[in-house]
């Protein structure tokens, strides 16, 4: 490390008087990278009626996102250490802002798919670079408090995001809900420009080291890697399953909600904001197994309530699911970057890979299995990914189980719990 670079350091150790305005705009960063991603999932019934599609068809395209963004992680994980952070975040947020506005004048489902697409790519960028900006910048005493502003932000995503687009539709129609995202885009590449341009690196990159390649076969060998990799996939091919879907049930009788009424229905999301944060606590007092366990068994508690016709017992299934599954990946998100040997940027580039896959074939399978078989079989297929994470979370074994690793010394690279 530098002279300046611990001058620095020195500088950034303990509170000061910035560091309420840097967390809100830590969260607000991340609020304003993936506000497309779940948005868009609030609208899906009108969607569907725009282009004229079954509910597995739109489903899909709209969770293209998330094959830009494993495709976006893998990239950003092989080309780290050449990457300029801040003018990477920069221009990711800037140039999502096109698919993003072009959206509102997509001509069939299929240019929509691209767009979507490309979208993915670009908050995946972000987001990544952004969490290793974090990493490479704040101090020990620091990095756990912008972190959690980090997580945070997601999660407020989506649930504030998903009430945004839903007004926006509902009031002034979809052309002017993809535009109005855009320009929230737009608004987080100035907030990046103005505000995380203004911070010197902390730490060198110099030196070299073995490839990329070599060092992601190195992850997979890993028996705690390997399962976690997995573990990541089942949790988001359930809560795509649930979260895509269920809006089609919400909107049909007996239920029969509003476009607004359905956006209100994610404030299912709100006790998440709070309850993800205690994830590492949680590890710490009791292992990475149980509460990985526990947190799938809550989400497996809300299952059965989705397929009551009863608008409250469905709110209470999702918020049990949501809560759920949040606190599960935050636990393995943890684990990765503590079971890591070596590189653990590259270790959460492949874990994001294969969680945001988890994301792409969820809403395809699960989209045929509701358009053929229904709700109810929805729903079980949802239960079969959280019942094979649980059987996968057998091989973290407890000599392997540890507080997730303190901030600062050597910063794990979570993946924001709310990027679901």
């Amino acid at each position: 490390m530098t002279t300046s670079s611990q001058h620095e350091a020195r500088s950034m150790h303990g509170h000061h008087a910035g560091t309420i305005e840097r967390t809100l705009l830590i969260g607000l960063i991340a609020f304003l990278t993936v506000v497309d991603l779940f948005g868009t999932q609030a609208i899906l019934p009108a969607l569907a009626r725009s282009y004229g599609v079954k509910p597995a068809a739109i489903g899909f395209a709209v969770n293209a996102t998330t094959m830009g963004m494993a495709a976006a992680c893998l990239g950003v994980a092989y080309f780290s250490h050449r990457i300029d952070r801040r003018r990477g975040i920069l221009i990711s947020l800037t140039v999502l802002a096109i698919p993003t506005a072009l959206l509102a004048i997509a001509p069939d489902l299929a240019t929509f798919t691209v767009l979507r697409i490309a979208q993915g790519l670009c908050m995946a960028s972000a987001f990544t670079l952004t969490l290793a900006y974090l990493g490479e910048h704040c101090s020990a005493t620091d990095a756990g408090g912008a972190f959690a502003a980090y997580i945070t932000g997601n999660v407020a995503s989506n649930l504030f995001g998903r009430l945004l687009a839903a007004g926006l539709a509902d009031h002034l129609g979809l052309p002017a809900t993809f535009l109005s995202l855009a320009g929230l885009n737009l608004l987080g590449a100035v907030i990046v420009y103005v505000w995380l341009t203004q911070a010197a690196m902390m730490t060198d990159q110099g030196g070299s080291g073995p490839s990329p390649f070599s060092v992601w076969a190195e992850h997979l060998r890993n028996p705690l890697l390997r399962p976690s990799f997995a573990i990541g996939f089942c949790i988001l091919f359930a809560f795509i399953g649930t979260f895509t879907f269920v809006n089609f049930v919400l909107v049909r009788e007996p239920i029969a909600l509003s476009q607004m009424s359905l956006g209100l229905v994610y404030l299912v999301f709100a006790p998440s904001i709070v309850t993800t944060l205690l994830a590492g606590r949680a590890v710490q007092r009791f292992g990475t197994r149980p509460t990985f366990w526990g947190s799938l068994a809550i989400a497996g508690f809300g299952l059965p309530l989705l397929v009551v016709p009863n608008l409250p017992a469905v709110l209470i299934g999702l918020m049990l699911i949501g809560g759920g599954t949040f606190f599960a990946q935050a636990t393995a998100t943890g684990f990765v970057s503590y079971a890591a040997t070596m590189d653990r940027g590259s270790a959460s580039g492949l874990y994001l890979a294969s969680y945001f896959s988890g994301g792409l074939v969820g809403s395809a399978v699960l989209g045929q299995v509701f358009d053929r078989f229904g709700w109810g079989a929805c729903v079980t297929g949802v239960g079969i990914s959280l019942l094979v994470a649980s059987l996968l979370a057998v091989r973290l074994r407890p000599m392997a189980e540890s507080p997730l690793p303190e901030t600062g010394r050597d910063v794990p690279t979570p993946a924001p719990a709310a990027v679901h």
